[in-house]
């Protein structure tokens, strides 16, 4: 199974129009305010030294190269091409690999195992911009690429995150400018019940290891000036034991 045409052509027109600079997309915030807190939760439950880590759903690599700073090879992966495109131009010292992946096909991310052995991966804010049918796919492709060894840090805006969405984007002054983009292109965000990712989880045929709520940090603001943040919900995942 892969994602539908329609689906993949949204994100390269929208990644083909998004600005070079960080900070410039919606959900491209500092790595302070985002992987670096993710990290600290997840590097604990991190079962096998030297792995390398994938970041599913990459976009522009920003968190990415935080993850590079920190681990032997990271690869950033995204169903975009325009999207892998402004990750590489952005990292001119290539501190990280990236490539095209389509993550809700089984065979690309089979062969992507076999390359790389069990890898550790990083994925924030991809289930709930998936279609519903490749959210099943997905996380069972997570575990084909975690293989016996490697965990996932799973990061998802909860439940309650849509209707925040739904009242900042008909609000008096309409969606918040970095907002606009993503609407404009038909990446409507979707709701994920906050039931659904650990059902998928087990579905996939892993374990919950560790799970937490925390506000996912945005880049944009709201019109009296305050910074969006959503609520999120975030999980370790891999194989039991």
């Amino acid at each position: 199974m892969s994602v539908s045409s329609t689906y993949k052509q949204a994100w390269e027109g929208f990644w083909g129009e998004a600005p070079q600079e960080q900070g410039a997309v919606f959900w491209d915030a500092e790595p302070a305010v985002t992987v670096a807190l993710h990290l600290a939760l997840f590097e604990p439950h991190l079962t096998a030294a030297g792995l390398p880590f994938v970041d599913l759903g990459c976009g522009n690599g920003t968190q990415t190269r935080f993850l590079a700073d920190r681990f032997g090879k990271v690869l950033g992966t995204d169903l975009s091409g325009a999207a892998v495109a402004h990750a590489r131009l952005s990292d001119p010292a290539e501190q990280a690999e990236y490539r095209q992946l389509d993550a809700a096909d089984k065979g690309e991310t089979e062969q992507l195992h076999a390359e790389l052995g069990d890898a550790n991966v990083y994925m924030r804010g991809v289930l709930h911009q998936c279609e519903q049918a490749d959210r099943q796919p997905l996380v069972d492709n997570i575990a084909t690429l975690l293989g016996t060894r490697g965990r996932a840090m799973v990061v998802e805006p909860a439940q309650s995150a849509g209707a925040v969405l739904r009242d900042i984007a008909q609000g008096p002054a309409g969606p918040p400018p970095k907002l606009q983009p993503v609407l404009r292109h038909g990446i409507a965000p979707g709701v994920v019940a906050d039931e659904e990712v650990p059902e998928f989880v087990a579905a996939a045929g892993l374990t919950v290891h560790a799970s937490g709520h925390m506000p996912l940090t945005t880049t944009d603001f709201t019109a009296d000036g305050t910074r969006i943040e959503l609520p999120s919900n975030w999980f370790v995942i891999g194989r039991a034991g």
